[in-house]
C-alpha cells in the first residue's frame, strides 16, 4: 500500500516515458488483482479499486505537457482505452471535438473551462477501463437490495489532469455502448463512484436505445451505467418448468413422427421427404433449445459457443419453414396435374433436389446475416439480438414463406375447385387430395401461427404461455395431423399392438 502511495505522490515528478511503464504494469495487474480477490470480499474490492483508480489518475496527469494551442494523446493499453486533450491560450478550436474510446465517449466545454483558468489553458483525460467492474461491481450500487444489477457499460473516468479551476462551465454528456443485451423491463441508471458505492447524485439519462445510452452529469469522475432488473419470480420458475415439460413432450411426438414416417408402409402416391425433414429440423431445434436453456448459466459465459448456438438455431427454425414451402408447392404440383406427386417427381423434383434447397436456402440466409452483422448473434438467452433490427433476419424470412404459402393456398384452392368441375375423376382420388390440401393447409397454420402470435407478446404472460404451448406442440400436431388421423397408418399401428401383445403368449 505504501508503494502505490508512493507512485502516487511521485507521478508528478515522473518523465513521460516512466509514467507510461507505469501505467502498462498497473494495467497488467488489474485483472490478477481481481482474481485473487473473492468476490464476496467487498472492503478489499473496493480497496484495490480505489488504489487503481488513484493510481491510474496520478499517471496519467503525468503524461500532460503545456501546450500553446491545442494537442492530443492516445493511451492504448490491454484493459484500458484513453484519451488525453490539452488546449493553451492560443487554441484555434471553436469546440473541443467528441473523444471517443471503444465502448464510450464524451463531449465537454474544455475551452470554457480553460478561459475561467488564469493560465488560459486545461486539460481533460478520459479513461476507459474494460475490465474494472472486476473490482467496483454493480451490487455496491444500492438502489435497491431486491434487484438484480448488471453492468452495462465499461467503467470510465473523466479528470481535468493540471487544471487549476476544474468548475465545469456547462454539465458534461458520456455516450455508453451497451456491453450486455438490454432487457426492455429493466430500469438504467447513469452512476458515479463515491469512495464506496456506485450512486446517482448529479447524474441523469438523457436518452437510450437497445445499444446505446447518453449519460449527463454535472460534475467528473468515475462512471457507469448499471441496469436494474427484478428477481425471477415465482411465475418465471413456473414458466421455466411449463417450458421444460411442454418441450419434452413436442420432443417425444416428433420422434414418433419420425419412425412413423421412416416404419410405416405408404401408399405409392404419398411423397414424405418434406415431412420427414420437418420434424429433422424442427425436432434438432427443439431438443437444442432445450439442452440450452437448461444449461444456460453455463453456457452464457463461453460467448463464441453462445452465438454458434444462436446460429444453428437460427439455421434450422429457418430450414423447417422452408421445408414447410415446398410441402406447399409439392402439393400444388399434385393439384396442378391432378396426379399422385411421386408419379412426376422425377420429371418436376427429385428427392435430393429437395434436400439441397431445404437446407441451402437456410443456410445462405444465415451466412448472409452472420456477413452483415456479425455480432448480431448470442443474446444473453443465446437467440438473435434485437440490436440493429438483426431479429428481423429471423423473422422477414418467416413473414415472406408464410406470404408466399398463402398465395400458394390459394392458388390451390382455385385449381382444385376448378378441375372438379370439369374433370369426371374417380371419387376416392379426389378425396385423398383434398384430405392432402386439408393437412398440409393445417400444417401451415400449426407452424406458422406460434410465430406470429410471437410478435404481440409484448410482456403478456398469458400471450407468452400461449405461444410457449403452441411452439412447442407442434411435433404433436404433426404427429396427430399426419399419423393418427390417417386410417392405413392407424391400421398398421393395431397389427403392431396386436403383434406385441400376441407375442409373449407365442413364447
Amino acid at each position: 500500500m505504501n508503494f502505490v502511495d508512493q507512485i502516487a505522490n511521485m507521478a508528478g515528478l515522473m518523465s513521460t516515458e516512466a509514467a507510461e511503464n507505469f501505467l502498462k504494469i498497473f494495467d497488467a495487474t488489474q485483472v490478477k488483482v481481481s482474481e485473487l480477490v473473492s468476490a464476496e470480499d467487498k472492503s478489499n474490492l473496493v480497496s484495490y479499486g480505489n488504489i487503481y483508480l488513484k493510481v491510474s489518475e496520478s499517471l496519467v496527469s503525468a503524461l500532460v505537457t503545456p501546450t500553446e494551442t491545442e494537442n492530443w494523446l492516445n493511451i492504448s493499453l490491454t484493459n484500458t482505452e484513453g484519451r488525453i486533450f490539452m488546449v493553451g491560450p492560443r487554441v484555434t478550436l471553436d469546440k473541443i471535438p467528441r473523444l471517443d474510446t471503444k465502448n464510450s465517449s464524451v463531449d465537454i466545454d474544455l475551452i470554457g473551462i480553460a478561459r475561467n483558468n488564469t493560465e488560459r489553458s486545461a486539460a481533460v483525460a478520459f479513461m476507459s477501463y474494460n475490465m474494472m467492474e472486476n473490482l467496483l461491481k454493480p451490487d455496491f450500487f444500492n438502489k435497491s437490495n431486491d434487484t438484480i444489477k448488471t453492468m452495462m457499460s465499461t467503467v470510465i473516468s473523466a479528470t481535468l489532469p493540471k487544471t487549476t479551476n476544474t468548475k465545469l462551465t456547462k454539465p458534461v454528456n458520456f455516450t455508453l455502448r451497451h456491453i450486455r443485451e438490454f432487457d426492455p423491463s429493466g430500469s438504467l441508471f447513469c452512476v458515479y463512484w463515491n469512495i464506496s458505492e456506485w450512486i446517482v447524485d448529479g447524474c441523469s439519462a438523457l436518452k437510450s436505445n437497445s445499444s446505446h445510452t447518453v449519460c449527463s452529469c454535472e460534475h467528473l469522475s468515475t462512471f457507469a451505467l448499471i441496469m436494474q432488473t427484478s428477481r425471477q419470480s415465482e411465475s418465471d420458475s413456473l414458466m421455466e418448468l411449463l417450458d421444460l415439460v411442454c418441450v419434452s413432450v413436442g420432443l417425444v411426438f416428433f420422434t414418433l413422427a419420425l419412425l412413423t414416417f421412416a416404419l410405416c408402409q405408404w401408399s405409392p402416391g404419398v411423397n414424405n421427404v418434406a415431412r420427414i425433414n420437418i420434424c429433422i429440423s424442427l425436432l434438432l431445434a427443439h431438443l437444442l433449445f432445450l439442452l440450452t436453456q437448461q444449461f444456460l448459466s453455463l453456457i452464457r459465459p463461453l460467448q463464441v459457443l453462445c452465438a454458434v448456438i444462436s446460429g444453428l438455431l437460427h439455421f434450422l427454425f429457418l430450414s423447417g419453414f422452408v421445408w414447410m414451402f415446398i410441402e406447399a408447392v409439392l402439393l400444388f404440383i399434385c393439384v396442378k396435374n391432378l396426379s399422385q406427386i411421386s408419379s412426376r417427381k422425377r420429371e418436376v423434383l427429385s428427392s435430393g433436389f429437395l434436400c439441397v434447397i431445404g437446407y441451402l436456402v437456410a443456410l445462405v440466409v444465415v451466412c448472409v446475416s452472420m456477413g452483415l452483422v456479425p455480432e448480431g448473434y448470442g443474446s444473453e438467452d443465446c437467440w438473435l439480438k434485437h440490436d440493429k433490427g438483426f431479429i428481423w433476419s429471423f423473422l422477414g424470412p418467416i413473414c415472406f414463406i408464410l406470404g408466399l404459402n398463402t398465395v400458394l393456398f390459394v392458388m390451390i384452392v382455385i385449381t382444385l375447385n376448378s378441375t372438379l368441375k370439369k374433370l369426371n375423376a374417380e371419387v376416392s382420388q379426389m378425396k385423398q387430395t383434398k384430405i392432402m390440401v386439408f393437412k398440409t393447409l393445417a400444417q401451415c397454420v400449426v407452424l406458422g401461427c406460434p410465430w406470429i402470435l410471437g410478435f404481440f407478446t409484448n410482456g403478456s404472460k398469458v400471450l407468452e404461455i400461449i405461444f410457449l404451448i403452441l411452439n412447442s406442440q407442434q411435433g404433436t400436431f404433426i404427429f396427430l395431423i399426419y399419423c393418427v388421423l390417417n386410417n392405413e397408418v392407424r391400421q398398421q399401428y393395431r397389427k403392431l399392438v396386436r403383434c406385441l401383445c400376441s407375442g409373449p403368449k407365442q413364447l
